[in-house]
């Protein structure tokens, strides 16, 4: 098999600010395998918070060109014996050959898999920003059935932001502090959220925080972790810290890795989300195959983005359908000369 790899740059349709960074442009990486003149592809959306690059993922790619041998199938054979590092560079390659395999049989990667083609409606994100630019930027959601809200703003002005968009928005709320509260705050706050409605609390302490366990015990709604949350290795160790966790197929290695972890999960008595980074449909068609396993999804990267490159998974009633077509179902258009 031949594998290359480039870099994409792609443009939000607006600024997206979390607590620790805003970004206007998301810098990808395409990763291209050929068998037999048929070709899969992956999408890598590494994350400087974890130490990856773009240019660090495609230098993973490149180093383990002789390693991805002849069969494509083969799954276990290809991917185990690469590095355990650069997960989102391993994720590009994982959707690659899920991509090619359902291209060689004609199937589409959710049906290869054994999977439904649906899963749980997808949350629209609104970034942090003051409590009336999130109430109008929720009153202006359409084609949504939940919210997923940034907080973390570090001003006391969290409850005031949910509560602001509980007044325009009658439908299911999730909230994402992004690392950025200490147990005092989620004390404060997270009663709060319960009387205005909302279904959980996503990564509200630092990954690794020693009150994680006690925050668990008094939560009155159910935390979801996210940078707490890799890899398989990763998840019992959830189990004291939180009710349920975040997959992300950029964390994980891809969709290999990501149904190993939402079994894993089920088994220990945890939630299952299914989230994303800032990516095209090509990234968020490979995790909308697997949706169905999840108990909430955040599929929504690719709707950010001015224009997406890789159109094929549709929003249908607020849920990210994967393609019918073979393989992850999805095309790359060059963009129309402006």
């Amino acid at each position: 098999m031949r594998i290359d790899a480039r870099i994409a740059r792609l443009q939000l349709a607006e600024p997206f600010v979390i607590a620790r960074e805003t970004t206007t442009e998301a810098e990808v990486v395409w990763v291209e395998i050929e068998h037999e003149g048929e070709r899969g592809f992956g999408e890598a959306a590494p994350s400087e918070h974890y130490g990856e690059s773009v240019e660090s993922a495609v230098a993973y790619v490149e180093e383990v060109t002789g390693w991805i041998g002849d069969d494509p199938f083969a799954l276990d054979d290809v991917l185990d014996p690469l590095p355990k590092r650069e997960y989102a560079a391993r994720a590009a390659i994982d959707g690659a050959l899920h991509d090619l395999c359902g291209k060689l049989t004609g199937l589409p990667v959710w049906r290869l898999l054994g999977l439904r083609q649906g899963g749980p409606p997808t949350s629209w994100t609104i970034g942090l920003s003051d409590p009336d630019e999130m109430a109008r930027k929720a009153a202006q959601a359409s084609g949504f059935r939940g919210l997923k809200l940034k907080l973390g703003g570090q001003d006391g002005l969290d409850v005031d932001r949910v509560s602001a968009v509980r007044r325009v928005w009658a439908g299911p709320i999730r909230v994402d502090v992004n690392e950025y509260w200490e147990i005092s705050e989620a004390l404060e706050a997270i009663p709060q959220f319960a009387e205005l409605g909302v279904e959980y609390v996503e990564q509200p302490l630092p990954a690794g925080h020693p009150d994680g366990a006690a925050l668990k015990k008094q939560s009155p709604l159910p935390v979801y972790v996210d940078e707490d949350c890799h890899t398989l290795r990763d998840v019992a160790a959830c189990v004291e810290r939180a009710h349920g966790i975040n997959i992300k197929l950029a964390k994980s290695g891809g969709i290999r890795e990501a149904v190993r972890m939402a079994h894993a999960a089920r088994a220990l008595g945890l939630g299952v989300m299914l989230g994303c980074m800032v990516e095209s449909g090509l990234g968020i068609a490979a995790g909308a195959s697997i949706a169905s396993l999840c108990d909430h999804v955040d599929l929504d990267g690719n709707l950010l983005i001015r224009e997406d490159p890789w159109p094929g998974v549709q929003l249908t009633c607020g849920v990210q359908v994967p393609s019918s077509s073979p393989g992850l179902g999805v095309r790359e258009e060059v963009p129309s000369p402006r």
